[in-house]
Order: C-alpha cells, then sequence, then structure tokens
C-alpha cells in the first residue's frame, strides 16, 4: 500500500511538473509571441522609414542631377556665347583694320584734292590775270571781224557746230554749218562768201 501511495504521489508531482511546463510554456510562448510581434513591428517601421530615407535621397539625387544637367547646358550656353562674341571681335577687328586702311587712302585722296585745288586757285588766277589782259583785246578782234565780215555768231551752240547771222545790206541770212561733216576749205569757202568786196 505505501507502494500506491508513492506511485500516485509520484503521479500527482508528474501531473504537476506536466502543468507547471505547460503553463510555463505558454507563458514563454505568448512572452516570445509578444517580443516577436515587437520585434516585427519595429522591422515594418524600420522598412518604412529605410524606404522614405531612400526615397527622399532618389529625390535628392534627382533633383541634384537635373540641376547638374541645367548647369552643364547653361555652361554649354556660355560657351557658345563667348565664342559668338570672339567671332564678332575678330570681325570688328579686321573691320576696323579694313577702315582703317580706307581712312589713310581717304587721308591721302583728301590731301591730294588739296594740293589740286591750290593748284586749280593758282591757275584760276593765272587766268585772271590773263583774262584782264586779253579779253578787251578779244572783244576789239570780234568788233572788227564783225565790222568786216557782218557776221554775228551764236556762242553756246554744241561742239562742231557753227551759228550766226550774216546781216548784209538787204537780207539777214542765218548761218548753220556742221564743221564734222564739211571741210575746213568748204566752211571757208561758204564763210568768205558773205564777205563784200565793196570797200
Amino acid at each position: 500500500m505505501a507502494q500506491g501511495h508513492k506511485f500516485q504521489d509520484l503521479e500527482e508531482t508528474g501531473e504537476a511538473l506536466v502543468a507547471f511546463i505547460n503553463s510555463s510554456q505558454t507563458e514563454n510562448l505568448k512572452r516570445m509571441k509578444d517580443e516577436h510581434r515587437v520585434l516585427f513591428d519595429q522591422h515594418i517601421e524600420t522598412k518604412r522609414i529605410a524606404t522614405e530615407i531612400l526615397k527622399e535621397e532618389a529625390q535628392i539625387e534627382e533633383s541634384v542631377g537635373q540641376r547638374l544637367l541645367d548647369k552643364e547646358e547653361e555652361k554649354k550656353q556660355k560657351v557658345r556665347e563667348l565664342e559668338n562674341l570672339a567671332e564678332q571681335l575678330r570681325q570688328c577687328i579686321a573691320k576696323s583694320q579694313i577702315t582703317d586702311s580706307e581712312l589713310q587712302f581717304l587721308k591721302g585722296e583728301l590731301e591730294s584734292l588739296r594740293n589740286t585745288e591750290q593748284e586749280l586757285e593758282t591757275l584760276q588766277s593765272e587766268v585772271d590775270e590773263d583774262t584782264t589782259e586779253v579779253i578787251p583785246s578779244a572783244v576789239y578782234v570780234a568788233q572788227v571781224y564783225y565790222l568786216i565780215t557782218k557776221i554775228k555768231w551764236e556762242y553756246d551752240t554744241p561742239p562742231k557746230i557753227l551759228k550766226g547771222v550774216h546781216y548784209g545790206s538787204d537780207l539777214a541770212t542765218p548761218i548753220n554749218i556742221d564743221t564734222s561733216i564739211r571741210s575746213q576749205i568748204d566752211v571757208s569757202d561758204q564763210l568768205w562768201a558773205f564777205v563784200s568786196t565793196e570797200w
């Protein structure tokens, strides 16, 4: 009987031990489950934060990349503008050199014209001096010719054309001779025909 009692005690102890283990496992499992849930929630939060950081980083990289592309394009534009300005400067320098050359040429021409003007003034002065002496005698000779020939000439005629009027005793005869189609002898003979031989 005592042995049966031992078995009963042992059985009760085993049941108690199993109950303890079961309760312990349940508690441990619950605690482990709760810790796992906390860990999982932390993992999800960390993943969310990491995703946001990666998105922000991607946006920053895209923004920086776009700014870099804009700066590169701006740099190319500035280089093109600089090349255009350099070309315009080269053209202006070339034009300036041409203008300087033309200016020197024009200065030479102006100096030459001034010299020519001075020569013309000198020549005009000499002609004026000669004219004051020659014209009275030329007028006198023209008057003598008119008295002899009775021909009054027109002086504003085209070259090679002789125009005038012969005032004869009875009649005035117009004269219009084209010397380019007639010989000097014919012209001379026709004019001498107007002169009267009666004195």
